[in-house]
C-alpha cells in the first residue's frame, strides 16, 4: 500500500483541508510555497495516464473547491502534476500540488538549462 493509501485509511496522519467521498487534499510535509497542498483521489491510480476522464471531471471542482477555501481561486494559484519518473512523480499515486500565497517564479530551467537540454 503506498503511503497516500495509507493517509487516506487514516494509517499516517496529515493535516487535512478538505475531504469527500472521493478525494482527500492536506498539506504538503515539504511545502515549496506559503500554501502548498496535495489532492489526490481515494482510490489508487498510479499516474495521470492511468486517470479516467470520469475522474478528471470529477476532481476538476474539488481542487476549484479547495482554491477558493484557502483564498486562491482570485489571486491565483499554480497547479502541477508529475507523471512518470522523468516527469518528477515520486509517489506512485496520482495527486495534484496546489501551490500558491505569493507570485511564484519558474525557476526550473534557466535559459542557458532549456538550451543544454534541448
Amino acid at each position: 500500500m503506498c503511503i497516500f493509501c495509507k493517509i487516506v485509511e487514516g494509517e499516517i496522519p496529515s493535516n487535512k483541508i478538505l475531504e469527500n467521498d472521493e478525494f482527500l487534499c492536506f498539506h504538503d510535509a515539504n511545502p515549496r510555497a506559503p500554501i502548498h497542498l496535495l489532492i489526490i483521489p481515494k482510490v489508487h491510480v498510479e499516474k495521470f495516464q492511468d486517470v479516467t476522464p470520469a475522474l478528471m471531471s470529477a476532481i476538476t471542482p474539488f481542487i476549484q473547491e479547495v482554491s477558493k477555501k484557502m483564498g486562491l481561486d482570485l489571486s491565483g494559484y499554480r497547479l502541477i502534476t508529475n507523471n512518470g519518473d522523468d516527469g518528477g512523480q515520486e509517489v506512485q499515486h496520482l495527486h495534484f500540488h496546489l501551490l500558491g500565497g505569493t507570485k511564484l517564479s519558474w525557476p526550473h530551467f534557466s535559459p542557458e538549462e532549456t538550451h543544454k537540454a534541448l
